[in-house]
């Protein structure tokens, strides 16, 4: 994976500055460089600069970019951040148009096949990717981001100046970029966070190509926004029998080709039937080899002591971990985080996101990423299957199908608990919240033959997909792009999310078994107690030293008097909330985000109005 960073604007002469423009995209790519440690270039025309910092995966010496190609005084130039799984098959189709190939990459398929097809090329691709593509003929800038959002891509617009870059320090860092945040920013970080809303990139005028869009930026037009991919709702007729065997061959091809690499890959491997699944099968395919698989998994330390079984993680992971690892045979390492690297890392993922997340949910990832990094630069991960395939409590609760909210977030007083109240009066917190539920739910892609309850089950996938996984996917990409780690994620491909899109609920959950649709294709593949074990999320720590470490902090924050984000909060209330106990039992995002990651969130917030010094504005 990589970086990638750049700035257009029609009317503009770059090459009249040539070193000061230079000298943005330098340090532009110079900010990305943990997405690409291996690699930088920049390449600099009359109307556009494209900027690249470069994670060496497939074709280690020929893969340099930003890559330009001249065909009939045509020029064009790319700079692209991703994977292409099914880059030898659009190859060949290239190389049977005539076209021919300088290197064994996927920059030089996709640039090719929009020199030959135009930026409909884009339907075909089956992968990962964000990418930039300059046609200097045109003098139009093109920026493409994957179906279901896993590569991010954040753009502004400054002056009629166009601003794009992988990640928002990219962008914050060229001189015309502000950091700044209104009343919708705010709201999002309150009120929604740690989601976003779809688009939204927070800051003031900042936004995010949407999932399955590309946008044109031409002399004709600013910004013209284009769908090339939608889920498409229509009435599903396999039997149940032939949907099984469909969902097995999918997932089973999905991860064969994910496989594909120039280096060693490795997976992550919690014991749950997702990553279970994917490891399976890339055991057996690098057996098939010779080789043996590496996977990793995640605890924290002296969790088996403070661990409280609960609704949401009825059990600890290590136990089928390791019947796992005695299944497939691979060489595993047991990875554990302790209190000082949580806290530590409770900053470093503010950076890693440039906005606040999901407390010590992604600073642990952040930190077991750190360690997977030091041997491996690809690994693959069972995230999107509970979207997918409804694993999640809120697709089974009778109180979630019937109300009319985020069913991970059904309850908003917790978030509202700790803020002041002319503050919470002046965002109207609610509204913003209800409204953009709804435009979700109005979004859903209808099936006219489903009953009112199917229709509402299709509802609350739509959310999934559209909110939950897409939070689950920003955290992996940058927790692990931030140690130069690609992680890659088999469940999402496109043939899967809609294939299961139409499977009606009662071939999903059969017998009333969550995910029993996904259990059933793995038979053959997997153990009976992993493949039927209950689902237990991502860890957590239990360890009381850990909560009383972040009451520390907060008090400490409050003392200082000079903290940013106590423009926001009651410290009466403040002090209350740090004298009670915690309710682990009472999340306010998620299954695993209580009262302690609140008080994490809260702290991140500063940290991250401090590091970008952002100005509030509009209030």
């Amino acid at each position: 994976m990589c970086g990638i960073a750049g700035f257009y604007h029609k009317d503009k002469d770059y090459e009249t500055e040539q070193e000061h423009y230079r000298s943005i995209l330098t340090r532009m790519h110079q900010k990305l460089w943990r997405r690409g440690p291996d690699e930088a270039g920049i390449y600099l025309t009359r109307h556009c600069g494209l900027a690249h910092s470069r994670l060496s995966v497939i074709d280690l010496e020929g893969g340099h970019q930003p890559m330009t190609r001249t065909v009939s005084g045509r020029t064009c130039s790319i700079a692209y951040n991703g994977e292409l799984y099914n880059g030898k098959e659009l190859k060949k189709l290239l190389q049977e148009r005539g076209w021919s190939f300088t290197t064994t990459c996927d920059t030089e398929v996709i640039l090719l096949g929009f020199l030959e097809f135009g930026p409909e090329f884009v339907r075909q691709l089956n992968g990962i990717f964000a990418f930039a593509i300059y046609d200097s003929r045109e003098e139009s800038l093109y920026l493409f981001r994957d179906p279901m959002g896993v590569k991010p891509l954040f753009y502004t617009e400054c002056e009629g100046e166009i601003i794009f870059g992988s990640e928002l320090k990219g962008i914050l860092v060229h001189p015309l970029a502000k950091a700044e945040i209104d009343r919708k920013g705010l709201n999002e970080i309150f009120g929604i966070g740690p989601a976003r809303s779809t688009g939204c990139g927070v800051f003031k005028g900042f936004y995010e190509v949407c999932p399955g869009e590309y946008l044109v930026c031409s002399r004709e037009q600013r910004l013209q926004r284009n769908i090339y991919w939608r889920l498409e709702s229509h009435p599903h007729e396999d039997s149940y029998e032939k949907t099984v065997e469909k969902v097995s061959e999918l997932v089973q091809d999905s991860v064969r080709r994910q496989m594909v690499s120039d280096v060693p890959i490795c997976t992550f491997l919690s014991g749950g039937v997702d990553s279970s699944l994917v490891s399976a099968i890339c055991g057996a395919e690098l057996k098939k080899q010779g080789r043996k698989l590496a996977t990793f998994s995640f605890d924290f330390l002296d969790n088996q002591k403070n661990f409280k079984a609960n609704a949401f993680q009825p059990s600890q992971d290590r136990p089928y971990v390791e019947k796992m690892v005695t299944y497939i045979g691979s060489n595993h390492t047991f990875l554990e985080c302790d209190n000082k690297n949580q806290i530590r890392m409770l900053y470093e993922s503010v950076k890693a996101h440039d906005l606040p997340s999901m407390a010590d949910v992604d600073s642990s990832m952040l930190y077991f990423c750190s360690q997977v990094s030091q041997n491996y630069k690809v690994t693959l991960t069972g995230e999107c299957a509970d979207e997918i395939f409804g694993g999640y409590p809120w697709f089974h609760k009778k109180e979630c199908l019937e109300a009319e909210l985020f069913p991970w977030t059904m309850d908003l007083s917790p978030r509202k608990e700790l803020l002041l109240d002319e503050f919470l009066e002046s965002l109207n917190m609610d509204e913003y919240v209800k409204d953009a539920y709804q435009r979700s739910v109005a979004e859903t892609p209808k099936c006219e033959e489903d009953t009112p309850r199917e229709a509402r089950r299709r509802e609350i996938s739509y959310l999934n997909m559209k909110w939950f996984m897409q939070t689950l996917l920003n955290r992996m990409d940058r927790t692990s792009m931030y140690s130069g780690l690609e992680a890659r994620v088999p469940f999402a491909d496109t043939r899967i999310v809609q294939y299961v899109w139409n499977v009606p609920w009662e071939m999903k959950a059969k017998d009333g078994v969550v995910k029993h649709l996904l259990r059933e294709s793995g038979r053959g593949l997997l153990p009976e107690e992993i493949l039927f074990r209950r689902k237990s999320p991502y860890p957590k720590t239990y360890d009381p030293q850990y909560e009383n470490l972040l009451k520390g902090m907060v008090r400490e924050m409050i003392l200082e008097g000079e903290a940013p984000v106590l423009q926001f909060i009651d410290k009466k209330k403040m002090e209350q909330f740090l004298r009670q106990p915690s309710d682990y039992g009472r999340p306010w995002y998620g299954q695993l985000m209580a009262g302690p990651q609140m008080l994490a969130y809260l702290l991140q917030i500063n940290e991250w109005m401090k590091e970008y010094q952002i100005k509030v504005v509009g209030l």
